[in-house]
């Protein structure tokens, strides 16, 4: 990944994730489940408003309200955490390209979510915007 002196970022390496992702929204208050033992991907936030857990979509539990079919990409790191214009690099020829994502930070990198049906689209999007694909 090349910088300039202020730090902004030109190209990113990612990784396609192998397993499928859910996206999944409980009630704010709800408790945070413990982490299914298979699960090599696996975030939750709350806010006031909910619960949200994205986890291997054959691990979500029966009655949680869950979109399925999701795709990871992951943002080879770690980061630099003064890197400006990481997810503007990857959002902008995705929504161009007609592609929705979500997407998640960790204190090491980022992952953009696509819908499985989307990632041939979006890895051409990528590719052709200077992005590398593993």
């Amino acid at each position: 990944m090349e910088t300039d002196t202020d730090k902004t970022v030109t190209d990113l390496s990612l990784t396609i994730l192998p397993e499928r992702l859910a996206i999944c929204r409980l009630p704010p208050d709800a408790a945070i489940p413990e982490c299914p033992p298979q699960a090599k991907f696996w975030s939750v936030t709350r806010t006031t408003e909910e619960l949200s857990i994205v986890l291997p979509e054959e691990s979500v539990p029966p009655g949680w309200q869950a979109e399925t079919g999701r795709r990871g990409l992951k943002v080879q790191g770690p980061l630099d955490f003064d890197l400006t214009g990481v997810l503007a690099s990857l959002a902008t020829p995705l929504a161009e390209a007609g592609v929705s994502i979500l997407a998640i930070s960790t204190y090491n990198t980022d992952y953009i979510l696509v819908k499985e049906d989307d990632l041939e689209k979006a890895k051409q999007a990528l590719r052709a915007s200077g992005h590398t694909l593993q």
